[in-house]
């Protein structure tokens, strides 16, 4: 892991669920010392109470690590929300509907922000019947490729997994698609919005 808990995360998180250092304590069954130690960064607790004190505390041991827990106000998909996490180690592709703590690898993910398209990475869209057929005119080789070309509406996500030595280019369902992304494995995530009558 590339983070640890500290001790102003685990007072941050127990003062926001109304605990005393001794109620904590007693729910991982600890002494009142070792919480008050921890929380003055004169120790930590020991690996294996991590669970235990992620549950005491209400939230996951990944937002414990991250020292942020997550309330996702978002309860109906918003386009808006959206967020597409790539793992640098292994390339598999997260997709949340609001905000969230991602692991992958034992890596902890940060959403990709969507930039606008350059030359290498234009995205071009052909409308067939009642399709998109989208492509991007890029370098498909072992090194350096697109990954994922990927369609967002407001009713969900469309994504296609691209290779190397493949064609960066895949086929959309039109109905309702605002935008469209391409992934770099060397330059990230490029957005191409949609115009409503396209």
């Amino acid at each position: 892991m590339n983070n640890y808990v500290t001790g102003s995360v685990i007072r941050s998180l127990r003062e926001n669920k109304g605990m005393t250092q001794e109620k904590l304590a007693d729910a991982i069954h600890v002494s009142t010392k070792a919480v008050s130690k921890w929380e003055t960064g004169k120790g930590f607790p020991d690996i294996s109470l991590l669970e235990p004190l992620a549950e005491a505390l209400g939230i996951s041991v990944i937002e414990l690590l991250n020292g942020n827990a997550i309330q996702n106000k978002n309860r109906a998909f918003n386009m808006l929300r959206n967020r597409l996490y790539v793992c640098p180690a292994c390339g598999n592709i997260i997709h949340a509907t609001g905000e969230a703590v991602i692991s992958c690898c034992g890596i902890i993910l940060v959403p990709q922000e969507p930039e606008a398209m350059d030359d290498e990475h234009r995205i071009h869209v052909e409308l067939l019947e009642d399709e998109y057929f989208v492509s991007v005119r890029h370098s498909m080789s072992k090194a350096h490729y697109i990954s994922f070309l990927a369609a967002i509406s407001d009713q969900g996500m469309q994504l296609v997994k691209l290779y190397p030595e493949g064609n960066a280019e895949a086929r959309f369902n039109v109905s309702h698609v605002r935008k469209l992304y391409a992934y770099c494995n060397r330059h990230g995530l490029f957005e191409m919005p949609v115009p409503p009558d396209k």
